[in-house]
């Protein structure tokens, strides 16, 4: 569909949050930093452990020597311990290596067109397109708002049933006027013919720009905004 000009309802939409990456990647650093004290301190109990039953069998009455049943809890103790150290290993390494493999395949998305939920697009040379996702017949109202907030353009359409729908908008608001390029907002409603709301998802593509690796998972710039690779629903090409 073809946005045109018309008058439409104030719209009261739910865009897709972004990821809030940097309490996601504060949080990471805490946990990295708490699992790293965790494993000095267990390694620490572990030289003690050692050290005190080492000690405590050079020093053991020769006349009355440690019985048998508490050395062999004491060597349960040790291996218990020296296994929890190898297991916090095994898990760090496990770890990097997934990160690894995000950050990897996060740059195989830069240059590729990605499909993502959003409600953020570019309009670039007086084109801008969304798709639209509704789940049965509706009419959609449709506001797009620039980077400001100032709505720049409204309309209602009768929408069929049916997933990514293309919406492309060229540029003009309501009175006529053309808007320049740069990132604008859709939100969008709509009732279906008992007047009962439905739900409108909406999409964006874009070329994916650039990936910051040092947020927790990896961070995907597309048309500005930046978004998780759990996000991109396709990649189109």
């Amino acid at each position: 569909m073809t946005a045109t000009s018309g008058t439409a309802s104030p719209v009261v939409s739910g865009t897709t949050p972004l990821p809030a990456s940097s309490s996601s990647s504060s949080s990471n650093s805490a946990g990295s930093a708490a699992n790293a004290l965790a494993s000095q301190q267990i390694a620490g109990n572990f030289q003690s452990f050692l050290t005190l039953l080492t000690t405590q069998l050079q020093n053991q009455n020769p006349l009355s020597p440690l019985d048998t049943n508490q050395f062999t809890q004491q060597l349960v103790e040790f291996a218990g311990v020296q296994q929890q150290l190898n297991t916090n290993d095994s898990l760090a390494t496990l770890v990097s290596l997934q990160q690894t493999a995000q950050s990897t395949q996060a740059l195989g998305f830069v240059g590729k067109t990605a499909v993502v939920n959003g409600s953020t697009a570019a309009l670039s040379n007086s084109t801008a397109t969304w798709e639209l996702t509704v789940p049965s017949a509706s009419d959609v109202n449709i506001t797009i708002a620039n980077s400001s907030g100032q709505a720049v353009f409204s309309g209602t359409y009768s929408v069929a049933a049916g997933s990514n729908q293309p919406f492309t908008w060229d540029g003009k608001g309501n009175d006529g006027t053309l808007w320049p390029d740069g990132n604008y907002t859709m939100t969008a409603t709509a009732k279906d013919s008992s007047n009962n709301s439905v739900a409108v998802t909406t999409q964006v593509q874009g070329v994916v720009t650039s990936v910051d690796l040092t947020k927790s998972p990896p961070l995907l710039t597309i048309g500005g905004k930046t978004y998780t690779m759990s996000q991109i629903q396709s990649i189109v090409n």
